[in-house]
């Protein structure tokens, strides 16, 4: 058997070629406990080597930065108001949707202008606002503790304000989306809230600008297998293309 210092070498180099281990993946590999597993990568992310993200870590060369939404809303404004008139077609009257928190999710907010009879769920005070201007909207927002960074809300009252609900779609703004990790997002309670949104849709649509296909951020959201329709520009990859669907997800490419 090998020595902790080897197998976290190795499992340092692993996570270094995939982008992402996962602890049950790594258990089977070395045949030992998941608990060893855990007390390995919380150590190489103290040493500050990998970002511990939901059920393993991310290779730290991988992360992208976390931009403010003021730093957001300035990036790629036009192709967002493209993405986002095109992601408001797919929103039918009379859906119950949940709306992510983000820039691009409040430029969706916003083309909803005139739907009708629509129920929304948000966690974004910016896409909250955004709502009011349709009295034919039913807002609702999940409460919990406000993150001034992104303005969104999350903790243990914001996925409770969720658990008993059910809705037609729900729309994520994205952080990363990357082969490998999945839809990441950078900060842990609004990953679990993200996780709880898209167990309680019957669809998973996310929209995001082609420069955020390939990144990495913390924590992982869900897999891109899981999601029924990508909203993007013309700058996508062919590989990504190629990728989501064969996995059968919808890609959706605005000009």
């Amino acid at each position: 058997m090998i020595c902790s210092a080897q197998r976290r070498d190795k499992i340092l180099a692993l996570t270094n070629l995939q982008g992402k281990v996962s602890v049950i993946e790594l258990a089977e590999k070395f045949s030992i406990s998941q608990v060893t597993i855990r007390q390995d990568l919380n150590a190489l992310n103290k040493m500050g080597l990998v970002v511990r993200s939901h059920g393993g870590a991310l290779a730290n060369s991988q992360l992208s930065p976390e931009l403010s939404i003021g730093q957001k809303k300035n990036s790629h404004q036009v192709t967002k108001k493209k993405l986002a008139a095109y992601a408001a077609t797919l929103i039918n009257n009379g859906d119950s949707i949940i709306l992510d928190s983000g820039t691009t999710t409040q430029e969706i907010a916003a083309c909803l202008a005139n739907h009708q009879d629509l129920t929304v769920m948000t966690n974004g005070i910016n896409v909250a606002l955004a709502l009011t201007s349709n009295s034919d909207i039913e807002v609702f927002t999940t409460g919990g503790s406000l993150r001034n960074k992104s303005l969104s809300c999350s903790n243990e009252q914001a996925i409770n304000s969720l658990k008993h609900l059910h809705f037609d779609k729900v729309i994520l703004g994205v952080d990363g989306l990357d082969l490998h990790a999945g839809i990441t997002t950078h900060f842990e309670p609004e990953a679990s809230l993200n996780r709880m949104m898209c167990a309680n849709s019957s669809q998973i649509i996310a929209v995001t600008d082609s420069s955020k296909l390939g990144n990495r951020s913390c924590h992982v959201i869900c897999h891109y297998r899981e999601i029924h329709t990508l909203v993007t520009d013309s700058g996508i990859k062919s590989q990504y293309i190629d990728a989501l669907r064969d996995a059968g997800v919808e890609v959706c490419i605005v000009q």
